[in-house]
Parts: C-alpha cells; sequence; structure tokens
C-alpha cells in the first residue's frame, strides 16, 4: 500500500489555521507608539490649579479593528493589506494601573474640580481612576454627541462621556451657570476631543488656574502638560 505524496501547504490553506490578529501582529508591534522617557510619564509641574482637564490614553487591551475582509479567517483576502488601527498607533497608552500612579492630586488646590473623559467601557475605571487622584465622582458634565458610529456588542457607539469630579468645594467665583451637557460636534481626529468642551470650562470657570494633562497643544489661558508637549517644545509642561 502506498500512502498519497503530502502536497505543500499553500497561504490559502493556511488560512484555515490564520486569523486577521496573526497574520498582521508583526505589523501592529511596528506601528505600535512606545514612551521613550525612562519612567512612566514626565513630571508634573511644580504648581496647583483649581481646574483639571484630562484625557487619559485608556489602554484597550491591544484591540484591533479590520475592515470587513477579515470578517471571519475563512474570508482573508492575503492579496491586499487588511486595514488595521488601534489607539496605541495614535500614542502610548497607560493601563487603568499605571494611570492611578501618577500623583495628580499634587497639582490641585484644595478647591477643584477634575473633568476627564472617558471610553463608555471605561466608565467603571474612570470613577476609580479619580478617586485615586484624590477627587470625589459627582455626575457627567458632558456628553459629545460625535455625529456618527461606531460598531459596539450592544448598541452603536455614538457618544463620550466626560465626567466630573470634585476636591473640596467648588472653585469661586462661578461664571456661567447655563452650560449645556449636550454637545453636538462632528468627530476629527483619532480620539481629538470638541473644542466647545473647553470653550464651556473656561465660561463656567473664567479666573481660576486651569490645566489640560495628556495634553496635545497648548491652549490660551491653560497650561499644558504630556508627551506631545515635549514633541512641540522639549518641555513636558507649557503654562
Amino acid at each position: 500500500m502506498t500512502m498519497a505524496k503530502s502536497q505543500p501547504q499553500t497561504e490559502v490553506g493556511l488560512s484555515n489555521k490564520r486569523t486577521g490578529y496573526s497574520i498582521y501582529n508583526e505589523d501592529a508591534t511596528k506601528r505600535t507608539k512606545q514612551n521613550t522617557l525612562s519612567s512612566l510619564y514626565p513630571k508634573l509641574p511644580n504648581k496647583k490649579f483649581n481646574v483639571i482637564y484630562a484625557d487619559p490614553p485608556w489602554y484597550y487591551n491591544g484591540k484591533l479593528q479590520f475592515d470587513k475582509s477579515s470578517k471571519s479567517k475563512e474570508s482573508i483576502d492575503f492579496s491586499r493589506k487588511i486595514f488595521i488601527s488601534s489607539a496605541t498607533f495614535k500614542y502610548p497608552t497607560l493601563k487603568t494601573s499605571e494611570l492611578m500612579k501618577i500623583p495628580v492630586h499634587e497639582i490641585a488646590k484644595d478647591d477643584c474640580l477634575l473633568f476627564m473623559w472617558t471610553s463608555n467601557p471605561h466608565l467603571a475605571q474612570a470613577i476609580e481612576l479619580g478617586e485615586a487622584w484624590g477627587f470625589e465622582y459627582k455626575t457627567v458634565a458632558f456628553v459629545w454627541d460625535k455625529m456618527n458610529h461606531n460598531p459596539g456588542q450592544y448598541t452603536l457607539s455614538n457618544c463620550e462621556l466626560c465626567l466630573v469630579f470634585k476636591r473640596g468645594r467648588i472653585p469661586k467665583p462661578r461664571g456661567a451657570r447655563n452650560i449645556q451637557q449636550l454637545v453636538r460636534s462632528p468627530r476629527k481626529k483619532h480620539s481629538e476631543k470638541p473644542i466647545e468642551v473647553i470653550q464651556a470650562i473656561e465660561k463656567m470657570f473664567p479666573t481660576q488656574e486651569r490645566i489640560e494633562l495628556f495634553a496635545r497643544r497648548k491652549i490660551k489661558g491653560w497650561s499644558a502638560w504630556g508627551l506631545d508637549m515635549l514633541k512641540k517644545s522639549n518641555e513636558c509642561f507649557l503654562s
């Protein structure tokens, strides 16, 4: 009895064993942004603030987004490059446990508000993070209607939340008290937040010392801290 000669496995044949994640894992690794500092985060400023505005670089467990050609391993098209995206391709992300190590309480005045952006899946972690930074969760300050949607496990994702936490009392003097919670503004670049929210906070607290953490650019009237500040001026803190 003679045995059939084994046939070399073709790339198409391998597709039954490979997924989009495994095929493009090497590419994803190359595109992942890294923090080049020797420390986990830059040094915080030697100054205290009444208003802190933060958009933490949430970690998504390396989750990648593919186009529909990789919907299943059977439908992978090896003749073309599958589009993948990830938060880690845009900026270095941090796990919640790592974010908790940043001593934000050291730059907060006795009466201070923390406005913090969170993705909806990170809501519970965001509340824990605010408390770890020395604040008490109060409410949802802003709901951003991005005027489009992303796929979701349960419902389509249309909105993002900006929470507000308090330390001590609400800073005085108060400004505007008629600010709307709902902000309708088209989504722009990845993770870029609507300028309308910062403008609203300025109206609420026009005279207070304000800082933006994890800032991507310096805004007039605000101090700014983050890795992107290093790229712009060789300083992680701009006042």
